[in-house]
Parts: C-alpha cells; structure tokens; sequence
C-alpha cells in the first residue's frame, strides 16, 4: 500500500506534457453518426454567417472580396483538420484588417504573402517549442487596448461607405482618414445613409426575434433588393471590385531576403495577434462545452493555416470567437463541423459569388460596425479604467491611442516596454530590507527575529523581494554600519536575484571584509544560490558562512564573536 502510495505521489510530481496531436484524430475514435449530422448543421449554418463577414473582412482589408472566401475555405479546414480544439472556427477576422490593409497599401499582396506566411512559420515554431501557455503573460491591459483601438480605427475606416462619401484623396492612415472624412463630409450621400441605418436597425433588431438566421444574411439580402429594386444610386461591391467565383488558386510570392527582412515585423505582429486571439477563442469554447484544448497543436494548426491560406490567395487567419460560439450553440462538438462549414462556403464561393456583386456598401459597413462593436470589450475597459491603478489605466490608454494613431506594431512594443517598466517600478518597491521583522509578526511567526537572542555585536538584515538591478540601490545602507564583528543577511524571502543584486552582496562582503566585519547568509534559497555560486560568491565568503536557518546563523555569528574575542586577548 505504501510503495502504491509512493508511486501515486511520484506519478503526480511529474510535469504533464500537452500532446501534440490534432484533436480531430482524438475524437473521430468515438464518432458517431448523430454527432456527425449535428457538425453538419453547424457547419451549415456557421457558413452561412461566414458569408458576409468574410467578404466585409476582406474589403476592409483592402483586398478583393473573395479572398476573404478563400481565407475561411483554406484556413477554416486546415486549422479544424490541425487544430488543438475540438470546436474551434477559423478564418478572416477584424483583428487583422488595419494591418493587412496597411501592408496590402504599402507593399502588394507579395509582401502580405510573404508576411503571412512567415508568421505562419513562427505560430509553428512557437507550437514546437511549446509557448502556448506563455501567451498567458501578455498583459491584459495591452490586449483589451489594441483590440478597443483595432475596432476604433475599423469604425473610422467604413465611415466614408457608411455615408457615401466622394473623398478627394485615397488616405492609409487612420488620422488621414479623419481629416479627409471632415474635408468632404458636404459630399454625403442621404440615399447611402438610408441604406446604412436599416442595415443598422437589422443587424441590431433581428437577433433579439429570430436569432438562428444570421442577421448578417437578413441585412445583405433585404438591402441588395432594396437598392436594385429601387434605383438608389448606391454604390455596390460590384460597382468597386470585380468579383470572381473561381475557387482559390495556388499561388508563390516573389522571395528576396530583403523582402523577408522588411516584412519580418509585420509577421511578428501576425503571429502574435493569431497566437492571442486563437487561443482566446478555444479558452472561451473549453468553458461553453467543458472541454480542454491543446494549446501549443493549436499554435501548429493556426501556423499551418495561414501558410495554407497566404499560398492560395487568402489573408491571415485565426479562431473567430463569435463564429466558434455559433458553432457551439447549433451543436457542433467536433472538428468535422469547421470542415463542413469550409465546404459549404466553397461550394456558395463557386454558385452564388457572383450576386454578391448585388451587396451595397453601406450595408458592409454597418456589418463592420457592428463587428468592431463586438470586439471593442468597452465593458471590460470600463471596468479597468475604475479598478486598475492609474498605472495599468496608463498602459491600456497609450495602446488605444499608438493603435488608432500609428500601428498595432508600435502600440504592442510600446505596451510591452511601459509594462515591464512598470512592473519593474512595483518589484523595486516592494523589495525592501529591515534589520528586523515587524513586531507585529511576532506570535504568528515562530522564526521572527524579535523572538531570537542575537549575539551582542551581531547585526540581522532580512531582505525581503526579489533582488534586482532596479532595487539594489536599497540595500546599500547595509554597509553603513561597521561598529560589529557580524553581519548576517537572512534572505529567506528573496526567490530571485539578478548580477547587479550579487553584485550588491559583493560590494558589501567586500566593504566588511575592509572594516573586519564577517558575514553570513541564512536561509538562502535555490535560484539566489546558484548565481552566488556562479558568480564565486559563495567562495568568497566561505561555504561555512552560508546556513540554512536563522538558528544556525546566529550560532555561526556567535562562533566567530567568540573567535573575535580569543584572537585579541
């Protein structure tokens, strides 16, 4: 019994490793013919809601709108067929659509390509390497302040459709866009406003009546008829981009280094924001159906689909939160339902894509408010704008801001930078060191200070945080006492130490040794003795000096008062 015991506690020490195998090859062992017709109804009608998204995602990609097709036909079945995810849908999504039109505007469709790709090589790299679960430490700050700044600069980005607008220029930026919307706001169309409200007023009233017809579909339909019955001079998709229903293409980017150098942030950007948003998705789809995705196949699967999909005249791809959701709520538990819903849009790409020519743009563009909506969590930045500190408040609004203003590239390093300034500020201040514990843990801690007999010309620091470059300048008051034989620095509340806090521990071994003051260190844990040993430390001072309790340090400090003592007699 107690050898099974052991066994049993040895089995679950060990690190579990995530599997990296797909999940459809997982499930498809206890598949079934009821569960199959289920996926194929989700799968149905999931397609039906891709539809418009895709083809609104596209344009406001600044590609043609069946590219946004050939994204959720590609990416869609190569990240179910790959993915770590049981229920997981896939394709063109807002996230991506400033930085696609960016790239598409200032480099072509090779460059995106290229791009693509390569962040497709990365999500690979990333899934082998298992960085999965580190994602997790991207702040949340950073994440709802490029997702509200993405969906800000969405909005701005329809306004013009929204209202007809002639512009006189063609602007990329997004501060461009809203000095050229203001310049030319006398250009309104009132024909094109009308169509946009009731685009508006269906996508927003009809789920709360009939919500298994995609409201989407509802506001496409009713207002192509609208405009093609009554004449309304409104531009349509037709009358801006000539639409193909040829299936995708395979299709090779033009290759240079240079290339590969110049896009080489942009495909950063890409697998980050696909590695974030995915694996959003699958955390939001485990708790809808009280399943567990495999995180670091997911990351395989994602890099797999956007390669798959930049090679056949796609754009990038990740999981689709609301489209995953709607999988999930027609029943869809398996894998097969993303791959049906990927036929199903090929098979409407192929029949119906040329009567998409029909869809007036102030309907897309209520279809992308409405997006940008969804996406925008204002009720989570309210949240965090009254219980965040101010500095956390300070790194969610400078993203917004660097998002809506520049880029997601400069807003996420820019993010990342203040955040770890800021995180480095609060470890600094909260690492601190006392020449004793405060008095009031003197009956809840057996090994307080207060309760130990300190020898006479023996002097106890306890340090207390980590210790590191932006703290070390605290402990320096340690050397400013010479009128001992002993200084013992307790460091059982240290869990980590940099160079520049050993190098701290240096100067003040080195700074007793001149006043013959001996130290000795207590209690000091794993990682702080390993770079003290390294860095000889540990040798300098002596191994004997180096005790594992304050008991055993005080005896040691005794010890060599009492040496002290004998040796000048």
């Amino acid at each position: 019994m107690i050898t099974e015991m052991k066994k049993l506690e040895e089995t679950s020490m060990k690190p579990t490793t995530e599997k990296l195998k797909p999940k459809l090859f997982s499930v498809m062992k206890t598949y079934s013919k009821a569960q199959f017709i289920k996926d194929l109804v989700a799968g149905v009608i999931v397609a039906i809601i891709a539809l418009p998204l895709s083809i609104a995602l596209a344009l406001a990609s600044g590609v043609r709108p069946e590219q946004g097709l050939y994204t959720a036909i590609v990416a869609g079945f190569l990240v179910s067929f790959f993915g770590g995810s049981r229920v997981q849908i896939a394709g063109p999504t807002a996230a991506f659509a400033t930085i696609v039109a960016g790239i598409v505007a200032t480099d072509g469709m090779d460059g995106l390509i290229l791009s693509t790709v390569m962040a497709g090589i990365l999500l690979i790299v990333m899934g082998f390497c298992r960085f999965g679960k580190l994602l997790k430490y991207i702040p949340g700050t950073i994440t709802a302040g490029f997702t509200f700044g993405i969906a800000v600069t969405i909005v701005i980005g329809q306004i013009k459709d929204f209202l007809g607008l002639t512009f006189q220029n063609s602007p990329i930026e997004t501060v461009d866009k809203i000095a050229e919307i203001f310049r030319c706001l006398s250009s309104i169309n009132f024909s094109a406003l009308l169509v946009g409200l009731i685009s508006l007023a269906v996508l927003i009233f009809w789920p709360k009546k009939l919500e298994k017809i995609p409201a989407s579909l509802i506001a496409v339909v009713l207002c192509s008829a609208l405009v093609k019955l009554t004449g309304l001079e409104v531009n349509t998709i037709g009358d801006l981009y000539t639409i193909s229903n040829a299936p995708p293409k395979f299709t090779l980017p033009n290759v240079t280094f240079a290339g590969i150098r110049a896009m080489l942030p942009n495909a950063f950007t890409i697998a980050i924001l696909a590695a974030v948003e995915s694996l959003l998705s699958c955390v939001v789809s485990d708790g809808m159906i009280g399943s567990k995705h495999r995180s670091n196949m997911e990351l395989i699967g994602q890099g797999i689909a956007n390669i798959g999909s930049a090679l056949f005249g796609g754009i990038p791809a990740t999981g689709a939160i609301a489209r995953t959701a709607a999988n999930v709520k027609n029943g869809g538990r398996t894998p097969v339902a993303g791959m049906v819903h990927s036929i199903v849009v090929l098979g409407i790409l192929v029949i119906l894509m040329p009567y998409a020519s029909l869809i007036p743009m102030p309907t897309i563009a209520a279809i992308l408010f409405i997006v940008a909506y969804n996406m925008c969590g204002w009720k989570n930045i309210r949240t965090m704008l009254k219980t965040d500190p101010k500095s956390d408040i300070a790194v969610l609004v400078a993203t917004i801001v660097l998002t809506v203003v520049f880029d997601l590239v400069v807003a996420i390093g820019a993010g990342l930078v203040l955040t770890a300034l800021l995180f480095i500020k609060r470890m600094a201040d909260v690492t601190e060191a006392h020449a004793w514990v405060d008095a009031d843990d003197e009956e809840t801690d057996p090994d307080n200070i207060l309760r130990k007999k300190i020898p006479a010309r023996t002097r106890v620091y306890e340090i207390n945080g980590p210790m590191f470059f932006a703290a070390s300048e605290k402990f320096k008051y340690m050397l400013d006492d010479h009128d001992i034989d002993v200084l013992v620095v307790r460091m059982r509340n240290v869990p980590a130490i940099d160079a520049a806090g050993v190098e701290t521990l240096f100067d003040i071994v080195k700074n007793c040794a001149k006043n013959r003051v001996r130290v000795v260190f207590s209690h000091v844990n794993e990682q702080p003795m390993h770079a003290m040993e390294k860095a000889g430390l540990k040798k300098a001072v002596g191994e004997e000096n180096f005790c594992s309790h304050i008991d055993t340090a005080l005896l040691r400090a005794e010890e060599i008062e009492n040496e002290i003592r004998s040796a000048s007699k």
